[in-house]
């Protein structure tokens, strides 16, 4: 027989666990009703259009059937970004790729009803795309665009002939940034009167393929007066270009690639702080020139380029980086030439960090081009050198080194061309044919000594112990009082190398060293 307390007990334990259930049940409905509240859709429209901006524009237009909320949002959404429409090819280097790239007519067609539907008081950020068109289709998208306040436009077209470029552009007074690139066969620029009365607005200006026959007016287009806000400016592969003349005032950033027909090039920006110069000039020319000045100039980057008959680089005082590569023919450097590069080597002086290609290490090492003179860089902390490292390239690599006093950092990217052959460092035979590398080096203690007292790091990559490889590294070990680190990266190798590997790098770990702080690590 139940107790009264027992009773009482048992009561309180029902109205407990029905209370439980009751908040249980309150908890479920609370969390039903916050999953139906549409917290996404009451974001201000800056937010959502920042989140759309992630996703394809596919995406993005298929959220307007959601609600009229999101069909506002569609309607104005300022970022359209049409080259997500196209998939990236399997093969980017195969034929079909080019085609890839670019929207067929059916979703052209998308793009021109979407700037035909825009809401009229929604202006475009951002508008990019690909096609294979028409000039007057192509002419149509942009004047559309134009008149939505377009603020970048990025277009990559290809046509099936030459077109004009759009003068719709040149007249606006939203566009900052403009990206024109046209595939085979190219497009044509306007006179120089009406390209520089426009771009009062213009920030940034990259043109690519551009056909200058018989326009010899458009080589002073960048002149002081013209593009007033332009800061950036990029021409790439210009037909029919051999005089060009830089001095927008407020330029900042300037590349020029694949020029291959220029003769003469002049640039002057008190603003430019970046120049980069990618294979450029006609190296058949009868007399080709370069002159480069500017005293805000950080940057230099001069690739595969060929040499011209005369270089001026003046008043580059704020040079922090260069890097210089040579475009060289088989036949003989002339003497003009040879002392061109010593006037471009000249300008770079104070630079801080400088990287040099092996056609540049071949220059200074053969014995017929020793007209080169290299004023000391007496600023330069980082040199990257790149070369073949064989014998012939010693010489030059020891001019270098002469020319860096204050060196800190020295990497060598050692180019393993398999067609030339080299000698395999044995310790035994090496020493008893006191090679002519080790007598060379030697023989450079006294005129590198600054050299020796500064070098800190130097790294290898490539290093294969040959005999050239290691009589360096040795020299380096033996005279670099400063010396604290040796990285030597010999990247991949044959499992039957690694045990006479391992017995190279024990021998090396014996050689003297003039730095009790000196580590050496492989790689």
């Amino acid at each position: 027989m139940e107790t009264r307390s027992a009773a009482k007990k048992r009561k309180l334990l029902i109205l407990y666990n029905q209370k439980d259930q009751v908040d249980d049940d309150d908890e479920s409905e609370k969390s039903n009703r916050s999953r139906s509240i549409d917290r996404i859709s009451d974001l201000p429209d800056a937010v959502l259009h920042h989140i759309l901006f992630l996703l394809p524009i596919k995406n993005v237009a298929q959220t307007s059937v959601l609600s009229k909320r999101w069909r506002s949002i569609w309607s104005s959404f300022p970022d359209l970004d049409f080259t997500t429409l196209t998939r990236p090819p399997t093969k980017p280097h195969s034929s079909s790729s080019s085609k890839s790239l670019f929207q067929n007519s059916k979703e052209t067609d998308f793009i021109t009803q979407v700037l035909t539907l825009r809401d009229k008081h929604s202006d475009i950020r951002i508008l990019r795309f690909g096609s294979r068109l028409s000039f007057s289709r192509l002419n149509g998208l942009i004047r559309l665009a134009i008149r939505r306040n377009v603020q970048e436009l990025d277009v990559e077209v290809a046509t099936e002939d030459y077109f004009n470029f759009p003068r719709c552009v040149i007249a606006s007074d939203s566009l900052r940034i403009f990206k024109l690139k046209s595939r085979y066969p190219g497009f044509r620029l306007p006179p120089s009167s009406v390209m520089t009365s426009g771009f009062k607005s213009l920030h940034s200006l990259s043109l690519s393929r551009i056909v200058l026959y018989n326009q010899p007016s458009l080589c002073d287009m960048f002149g002081e007066s013209a593009f007033p806000m332009l800061k950036k400016l990029s021409l790439d592969a210009c037909f029919g270009l051999k005089y060009l003349r830089i001095g927008c005032r407020a330029l900042e950033d300037l590349t020029l690639e694949n020029c291959f027909q220029l003769q003469g090039l002049d640039v002057l920006g008190g603003k430019l702080e970046r120049l980069r110069i990618v294979r450029c000039f006609d190296a058949y020319a009868d007399k080709s020139w370069v002159k480069i000045g500017g005293p805000r100039l950080r940057i230099i980057l001069w690739e595969n380029n060929a040499i011209t008959d005369s270089s001026s680089l003046d008043n580059l005082s704020s040079l922090q980086e260069a890097s210089i590569g040579f475009f060289l023919l088989q036949e003989d450097i002339s003497v003009a030439k040879l002392q061109s590069v010593s006037n471009l080597f000249m300008g770079l002086y104070h630079a801080h960090c400088l990287t040099l290609d092996t056609q540049c290490i071949e220059i200074l090492s053969n014995s017929n081009y020793f007209a080169v003179y290299l004023h000391p860089f007496n600023n330069l902390k980082s040199l990257e050198l790149h070369t073949g490292f064989n014998k012939n390239n010693v010489p030059g690599l020891a001019c270098i080194f002469r020319s860096s006093p204050m060196l800190h950092t020295l990497t060598l990217n050692i180019i393993n061309d398999y067609k030339i052959e080299r000698r395999q460092w044995n310790k035994d035979l090496w020493e008893m044919s006191n090679s002519e590398e080790e007598k060379f080096w030697e023989s450079q203690t006294q005129a590198l000594r600054s050299f020796l007292q500064n070098l800190t790091v130097v790294k290898i990559q490539g290093f294969l112990e040959c005999e050239n490889e290691v009589s360096l590294a040795k020299f380096l070990l033996k005279h670099g009082k400063a010396l604290q680190e040796m990285i030597l990266c010999t990247g991949h190798c044959k499992a039957r190398y690694s045990l006479q590997r391992q017995k190279i790098r024990s021998q090396m770990m014996g050689f003297s060293w003039a730095s009790s702080n000196a580590k050496i690590a492989f790689h």
